[in-house]
């Protein structure tokens, strides 16, 4: 009679295959993503004395425990969560002070319901506000669009088109230059607009500061910042979200050139003639924006009061 031998190799690689899809599917179990109804991003409205102001929130997560993420207030930059805190619709987090006068933690606490947020947020100096939110727009792009007749914002010795906001105005048009001598008023301008295409001349003196509001939103950064290492708060900077690739700024007192292609929320951006920011997603808003409404066009807005500048050919083609 002739005897079974089971083939011992084979077995063994039957054995090894099944142990490694075993194990496979085991590390795929333990490390698949968080799922939490908090991730993504929310539009904010604060209500400060009966006064809306905008904010934004980013929630994603780390690893399969931890959700962290980046908050902008009404005030300052985009600054990073380490951790918020989601259990039962119910969510909180702090962060260190910024810009605010105070020294202790700005703190947010809110619930989660449906599609949105609401909640109480306490600033460094230990006000109170409620505020409410909402997701934010993806604005993603399904194509470039066709461009309209541009239209110029600056001309002559006159100021049409734009009004004056937070301050007395101290804005002057001479020879198709808007100067700002000191810290004072921002300018709006009274058209709102989509997508875009702008081109902007700025001169600045030695230590001020200025931006570009894009749809009252977005600021790109206008500093004096000839030979600084590229920033998140320098010339060219998307502030607190996106660092042009090259400092390329030129002297204080000199003329300096931006042309800017916003489409949704993808931005390229040429300063003195190079691409430093190459078609990148603006998250979400910037501190000093007008509001948090991204899905609704909005104005172009420069900033006039963290002193003196100077703005020339300011140029707008927006999207038919």
């Amino acid at each position: 009679m002739k005897l079974f031998r089971p083939n011992l190799r084979r077995l063994f690689s039957l054995a090894l295959t099944l142990f490694t899809a075993f194990a496979i599917e085991t590390n795929a179990t333990a490390f698949k993503p968080l799922a939490s109804p908090m991730e993504g991003r929310w539009d904010i409205t604060v209500d400060v004395a009966g006064k809306p102001l905008p904010s934004w929130l980013e929630v994603r997560h780390s690893g399969t425990k931890t959700l962290v993420g980046q908050f902008t207030g009404f005030s300052g930059s985009a600054r990073p969560i380490s951790e918020v805190i989601f259990k039962d619709g119910k969510f909180k987090f702090e962060i260190p002070p910024q810009w605010e006068r105070g020294d202790k933690y700005l703190s947010v606490e809110g619930t989660l319901s449906g599609e949105t947020l609401s909640g109480s947020l306490t600033t460094p100096e230990g006000k109170t506000h409620t505020w409410k939110g909402v997701r934010a727009p993806s604005l993603r792009p399904k194509a470039m669009p066709a461009w309209g007749a541009p239209i110029k914002l600056t001309a002559g010795n006159e100021i049409k088109g734009w009004h004056a906001v937070g301050a007395e105005n101290q804005w002057v048009a001479e020879n198709g230059i808007l100067r700002s001598p000191k810290s004072g008023a921002n300018l709006v301008t009274d058209q709102k607009f989509g997508d875009f295409k702008l081109h902007v001349e700025f001169r600045i003196p030695k230590g001020s500061n200025s931006g570009v509001y894009l749809r009252g939103r977005y600021e790109v950064q206008v500093t004096d910042a000839k030979g600084m290492e590229p920033a998140l708060d320098q010339m060219g900077a998307v502030y607190g979200f996106i660092s042009p690739s090259e400092m390329v700024a030129k002297k204080a007192g000199e003329w300096n050139t931006l042309d800017i292609t916003l489409v949704g929320r993808m931005l390229t951006l040429v300063a003195n003639g190079k691409t430093v920011i190459s078609n990148q997603e603006i998250p979400g808003i910037t501190g000093g924006a007008l509001d948090s409404n991204e899905g609704e066009p909005g104005p172009l807005y420069i900033q006039g009061d963290h002193g003196p500048v100077e703005y020339r050919n300011i140029v707008i083609t927006p999207a038919k």
